[in-house]
Protein backbone atom coordinates (compact mmCIF):
# COMPACT_ATOMS: atom_id res chain seq x y z
CA UNK A 1 0.00 0.00 0.00
CA UNK A 2 1.30 3.44 -0.92
CA UNK A 3 2.45 5.85 1.78
CA UNK A 4 0.22 8.91 1.95
CA UNK A 5 2.75 11.40 0.61
CA UNK A 6 3.44 12.59 -2.91
CA UNK A 7 6.38 10.85 -4.57
CA UNK A 8 7.49 13.98 -6.41
CA UNK A 9 8.06 15.88 -3.15
CA UNK A 10 10.22 13.11 -1.68
CA UNK A 11 12.45 13.01 -4.75
CA UNK A 12 13.81 16.50 -4.14
CA UNK A 13 15.47 15.28 -0.94
CA UNK A 14 16.69 12.13 -2.70
CA UNK A 15 18.25 14.14 -5.55
CA UNK A 16 20.00 16.46 -3.08
CA UNK A 17 21.41 13.49 -1.15
CA UNK A 18 22.57 11.92 -4.44
CA UNK A 19 24.54 15.06 -5.35
CA UNK A 20 26.07 15.27 -1.87
CA UNK A 21 27.09 11.59 -1.91
CA UNK A 22 28.61 11.92 -5.40
CA UNK A 23 30.65 14.97 -4.40
CA UNK A 24 31.84 13.32 -1.21
CA UNK A 25 33.06 10.13 -2.89
CA UNK A 26 34.84 12.16 -5.59
CA UNK A 27 36.52 14.38 -2.98
CA UNK A 28 37.63 11.29 -1.09
CA UNK A 29 38.95 9.45 -4.16
CA UNK A 30 40.66 12.45 -5.77
CA UNK A 31 41.72 14.75 -2.94
CA UNK A 32 42.51 12.15 -0.29
CA UNK A 33 43.36 9.01 -2.30
CA UNK A 34 45.27 10.58 -5.21
CA UNK A 35 42.88 10.35 -8.15
CA UNK A 36 41.44 7.86 -10.63
CA UNK A 37 43.14 5.78 -13.34
CA UNK A 38 42.63 2.56 -15.26
CA UNK A 39 46.37 2.17 -15.94
CA UNK A 40 48.83 3.38 -13.31
CA UNK A 41 51.97 2.35 -11.47
CA UNK A 42 50.17 3.34 -8.28
CA UNK A 43 47.60 0.56 -8.20
CA UNK A 44 45.53 2.40 -5.59
CA UNK A 45 44.43 4.77 -8.34
CA UNK A 46 42.87 1.83 -10.15
CA UNK A 47 41.00 0.77 -7.02
CA UNK A 48 39.68 4.31 -6.57
CA UNK A 49 37.49 3.72 -9.60
CA UNK A 50 35.63 1.07 -7.61
CA UNK A 51 33.89 3.24 -4.99
CA UNK A 52 33.22 6.00 -7.52
CA UNK A 53 31.62 3.68 -10.09
CA UNK A 54 29.71 1.66 -7.52
CA UNK A 55 28.28 4.70 -5.72
CA UNK A 56 27.66 7.13 -8.58
CA UNK A 57 27.09 4.55 -11.29
CA UNK A 58 25.36 1.71 -9.48
CA UNK A 59 23.72 3.08 -6.31
CA UNK A 60 22.80 6.60 -7.43
CA UNK A 61 21.77 5.85 -11.03
CA UNK A 62 20.03 2.68 -9.87
CA UNK A 63 18.11 4.74 -7.34
CA UNK A 64 17.29 7.36 -9.93
CA UNK A 65 15.93 4.60 -12.17
CA UNK A 66 13.50 3.58 -9.42
CA UNK A 67 12.58 7.19 -8.71
CA UNK A 68 12.01 7.97 -12.39
CA UNK A 69 9.25 5.41 -12.81
CA UNK A 70 7.41 6.48 -9.70
CA UNK A 71 7.79 10.26 -9.63
CA UNK A 72 8.15 11.60 -13.19
CA UNK A 73 4.86 13.09 -14.47
CA UNK A 74 5.29 11.50 -17.92
CA UNK A 75 3.46 8.96 -20.03
CA UNK A 76 4.02 5.36 -18.98
CA UNK A 77 5.94 4.27 -22.12
CA UNK A 78 8.34 7.19 -21.67
CA UNK A 79 8.88 6.40 -17.99
CA UNK A 80 9.39 2.73 -18.86
CA UNK A 81 12.13 3.63 -21.36
CA UNK A 82 13.87 5.99 -18.92
CA UNK A 83 13.63 3.35 -16.17
CA UNK A 84 15.13 0.72 -18.47
CA UNK A 85 17.98 2.90 -19.75
CA UNK A 86 19.01 4.19 -16.33
CA UNK A 87 19.09 0.66 -14.94
CA UNK A 88 21.18 -0.48 -17.93
CA UNK A 89 23.71 2.32 -17.37
CA UNK A 90 23.80 1.55 -13.63
CA UNK A 91 24.44 -2.13 -14.36
CA UNK A 92 27.21 -1.34 -16.88
CA UNK A 93 28.98 1.06 -14.54
CA UNK A 94 28.59 -1.39 -11.66
CA UNK A 95 30.28 -4.11 -13.71
CA UNK A 96 33.04 -1.66 -14.63
CA UNK A 97 33.51 -0.81 -10.95
CA UNK A 98 33.82 -4.47 -10.03
CA UNK A 99 36.30 -5.01 -12.85
CA UNK A 100 38.39 -2.14 -11.44
CA UNK A 101 38.53 -3.88 -8.06
CA UNK A 102 39.59 -7.18 -9.67
CA UNK A 103 42.20 -5.38 -11.78
CA UNK A 104 43.64 -3.67 -8.72
CA UNK A 105 43.79 -6.93 -6.79
CA UNK A 106 45.33 -8.89 -9.66
CA UNK A 107 48.03 -6.29 -10.34
CA UNK A 108 48.76 -5.88 -6.63
CA UNK A 109 48.84 -9.62 -5.87
CA UNK A 110 45.85 -9.34 -3.54
CA UNK A 111 43.43 -12.29 -3.31
CA UNK A 112 39.97 -11.84 -4.81
CA UNK A 113 36.59 -12.60 -3.28
CA UNK A 114 37.75 -13.22 0.27
CA UNK A 115 35.47 -10.76 2.13
CA UNK A 116 31.76 -10.66 2.89
CA UNK A 117 31.55 -7.37 0.98
CA UNK A 118 32.88 -9.02 -2.20
CA UNK A 119 30.62 -12.05 -1.85
CA UNK A 120 27.51 -9.93 -1.43
CA UNK A 121 28.68 -7.65 -4.25
CA UNK A 122 28.88 -10.50 -6.75
CA UNK A 123 25.46 -11.69 -5.64
CA UNK A 124 23.96 -8.21 -6.00
CA UNK A 125 25.37 -7.54 -9.48
CA UNK A 126 24.22 -11.00 -10.62
CA UNK A 127 20.68 -10.48 -9.31
CA UNK A 128 20.62 -6.98 -10.81
CA UNK A 129 21.62 -8.35 -14.20
CA UNK A 130 19.03 -11.13 -13.99
CA UNK A 131 16.34 -8.63 -13.01
CA UNK A 132 17.19 -6.36 -15.94
CA UNK A 133 17.27 -9.12 -18.56
CA UNK A 134 14.00 -10.80 -17.58
CA UNK A 135 12.29 -7.41 -17.15
CA UNK A 136 13.45 -6.33 -20.62
CA UNK A 137 12.00 -9.50 -22.13
CA UNK A 138 8.71 -9.46 -20.22
CA UNK A 139 7.92 -5.74 -19.96
CA UNK A 140 9.70 -4.22 -22.96
CA UNK A 141 10.65 -6.50 -25.86
CA UNK A 142 9.23 -8.76 -27.11
CA UNK A 143 6.90 -8.32 -24.13
CA UNK A 144 4.73 -10.85 -22.37
CA UNK A 145 0.97 -11.08 -22.35
CA UNK A 146 -1.08 -8.70 -20.21
CA UNK A 147 -1.75 -11.49 -17.72
CA UNK A 148 1.93 -12.37 -17.51
CA UNK A 149 2.96 -8.75 -16.97
CA UNK A 150 0.27 -8.26 -14.37
CA UNK A 151 1.31 -11.41 -12.52
CA UNK A 152 5.03 -10.63 -12.57
CA UNK A 153 4.73 -6.92 -11.73
CA UNK A 154 4.61 -7.35 -7.92
CA UNK A 155 7.56 -9.77 -8.07
CA UNK A 156 9.48 -7.37 -10.28
CA UNK A 157 8.91 -4.55 -7.80
CA UNK A 158 9.73 -6.67 -4.75
CA UNK A 159 12.91 -8.17 -6.21
CA UNK A 160 14.03 -4.77 -7.47
CA UNK A 161 13.69 -3.14 -4.06
CA UNK A 162 15.31 -6.13 -2.34
CA UNK A 163 18.34 -6.01 -4.63
CA UNK A 164 18.61 -2.23 -4.29
CA UNK A 165 18.43 -2.30 -0.48
CA UNK A 166 21.04 -5.06 -0.47
CA UNK A 167 23.26 -2.94 -2.74
CA UNK A 168 23.02 0.08 -0.43
CA UNK A 169 23.81 -2.06 2.61
CA UNK A 170 26.77 -3.61 0.82
CA UNK A 171 28.06 -0.16 -0.13
CA UNK A 172 28.08 0.78 3.55
CA UNK A 173 29.89 -2.48 4.29
CA UNK A 174 32.46 -1.59 1.62
CA UNK A 175 33.12 1.82 3.14
CA UNK A 176 33.62 0.16 6.54
CA UNK A 177 35.98 -2.44 5.07
CA UNK A 178 38.13 0.15 3.29
CA UNK A 179 38.23 2.45 6.32
CA UNK A 180 39.29 -0.47 8.52
CA UNK A 181 42.16 -1.28 6.15
CA UNK A 182 43.25 2.37 6.08
CA UNK A 183 43.11 2.70 9.86
CA UNK A 184 45.12 -0.51 10.27
CA UNK A 185 47.66 1.12 7.94
CA UNK A 186 47.98 4.14 10.19
CA UNK A 187 45.13 6.46 9.16
CA UNK A 188 44.00 8.73 12.00
CA UNK A 189 40.76 7.28 13.36
CA UNK A 190 39.50 10.78 14.16
CA UNK A 191 41.02 12.50 11.13
CA UNK A 192 39.15 14.29 8.35
CA UNK A 193 39.39 11.37 5.92
CA UNK A 194 37.90 8.91 8.38
CA UNK A 195 35.01 11.27 9.06
CA UNK A 196 34.50 11.84 5.33
CA UNK A 197 34.27 8.10 4.65
CA UNK A 198 31.79 7.55 7.48
CA UNK A 199 29.62 10.49 6.48
CA UNK A 200 29.66 9.36 2.84
CA UNK A 201 28.33 5.99 3.98
CA UNK A 202 25.62 7.68 6.06
CA UNK A 203 24.51 9.91 3.18
CA UNK A 204 24.44 6.83 0.91
CA UNK A 205 22.14 5.03 3.35
CA UNK A 206 19.89 8.10 3.61
CA UNK A 207 19.70 8.32 -0.18
CA UNK A 208 18.69 4.66 -0.34
CA UNK A 209 16.04 5.25 2.32
CA UNK A 210 14.51 8.11 0.34
CA UNK A 211 14.55 6.01 -2.83
CA UNK A 212 12.54 3.33 -1.02
CA UNK A 213 10.24 6.00 0.44
CA UNK A 214 9.67 7.38 -3.06
CA UNK A 215 8.82 3.89 -4.28
CA UNK A 216 6.25 3.59 -1.49
CA UNK A 217 4.70 7.04 -2.01
CA UNK A 218 1.72 8.02 -4.13
CA UNK A 219 2.38 8.44 -7.85
CA UNK A 220 1.60 11.84 -9.39
CA UNK A 221 -0.41 10.14 -12.15
CA UNK A 222 -3.23 7.87 -10.95
CA UNK A 223 -3.81 4.58 -12.73
CA UNK A 224 -6.70 4.04 -15.06
CA UNK A 225 -6.21 0.56 -16.51
CA UNK A 226 -4.78 -2.84 -15.76
CA UNK A 227 -2.27 -2.75 -18.63
CA UNK A 228 1.30 -2.14 -17.47
CA UNK A 229 1.64 0.70 -20.01
CA UNK A 230 -1.20 2.68 -18.44
CA UNK A 231 -1.43 1.53 -14.86
CA UNK A 232 0.67 3.19 -12.15
CA UNK A 233 3.85 1.07 -12.28
CA UNK A 234 3.94 1.34 -8.53
CA UNK A 235 6.29 -0.39 -6.17
CA UNK A 236 3.38 -0.29 -3.76
CA UNK A 237 2.10 -3.23 -5.82
CA UNK A 238 3.97 -5.43 -3.39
Amino acid sequence: MAVGINAMAVTFVAHALAVIAAVMVLVWSISYRGGLAWEATNKNLIFNLHPVMMLIGFIILGGEAIISYKALPLEKPVKKLIHLILHAIALALGIFGICAAFKNHNESNIPNLYSLHSWIGIGVISLYGFQWVYSFIVFFFPGGSANLRSGLLPWHAMLGLFVYILAVGNAALGFLEKLTFLENGGLDKYGSEAFLINFTAIVTILFGAFVVLTASAKSPSPSSSNDDDTVDYSYSAI
